[in-house]
């Protein structure tokens, strides 16, 4: 039974939960069109892109970029102003607001039915990732 979910009703934790889970299934999907097929190597490279670090450096580039909608900003908003009740792990409370504000944001994108500009950004995301614009490192 699927239920349609009114996304302009969700708060942005809620956002950031289904965002976490598309953008780890775009990332675990990479990875494996990659050849990259051991768990801990799939799991090492996968925190380039899924760490709070990584997702926080992402949208600020967006931002600098100016690559995101007025109402894409606002859901990033939505997620990073929101009060959650977990902690940070190994990672400032700034880093981990900016990266559920990121989450929030492929929430909406996902959740909104926005396959293609969700695609877009996530190849975006990628791509940056892979050139080592986030670590410095490949």
């Amino acid at each position: 039974m699927t239920e349609k979910v009114d996304y302009q009703q969700l708060n942005g934790i809620a956002l950031a939960y289904m965002g976490d889970a598309s953008y780890e299934v775009y990332i675990r999907r990479h990875l494996l069109s990659k050849g990259i097929t051991k768990p801990t190597r799939l799991q090492h490279r996968a925190t380039y892109f899924v760490s709070a670090k990584a997702q926080a450096g992402l949208l600020k580039m967006m931002l600098k970029q100016n690559i995101l909608t007025d109402e894409e900003q606002s859901f990033y908003k939505r997620g990073r102003n929101a009060n959650s009740h977990t902690h940070a792990k190994n990672t400032s409370a700034v880093t981990y607001r900016i990266s559920t504000g990121f989450e929030a944001l492929i929430g909406y994108l996902a959740l909104s039915n926005q396959s293609q500009r969700l695609e877009e950004l996530v190849n975006w995301c990628i791509a940056k990732v892979e050139e080592g614009a986030i670590h410095g490192q490949k």
